[in-house]
């Protein structure tokens, strides 16, 4: 429960500084027809994937290595959406989630 309010808290402090308003009207490209791009759809299945490694392993302790299975394949993917945008921050994320899936999934299968 504290963690939620903290959470909150937070946001709220980020999201008012930064412009709730503005930030309400990048969210709102997800609705939009022309937003759904191959490589924003990518994006989307690659960062859901993640999150489902992330947040059973952060808040559980569980380990769903064969997620990674998944994770390997849409990094390899968001490596391409990452040149079609020009995001040379993701290339490099990405690149290094690769080595992190490779890395499990060699241990969990030898």
């Amino acid at each position: 429960m504290k963690f939620i309010i903290i959470f909150i808290i937070f946001l709220s402090i980020l999201y008012i500084s930064i412009g709730f308003n503005k930030i309400l009207d990048i969210y709102k490209m997800y609705l939009s027809k022309e937003y759904w791009t191959n490589y924003n759809i990518i994006e989307l299945v690659s960062w859901l994937a993640k999150s489902i490694i992330i947040i059973p392993g952060l808040i559980f302790g569980i380990e769903l290595w064969y997620i990674h299975f998944i994770t390997l394949t849409t990094s390899s993917a968001l490596i391409w959406a990452s040149m079609r945008k020009s995001l040379p921050t993701l290339i490099l994320f990405n690149t290094i989630w690769i080595c992190i899936s490779l890395t499990i999934l060699i241990r969990h299968l030898t």
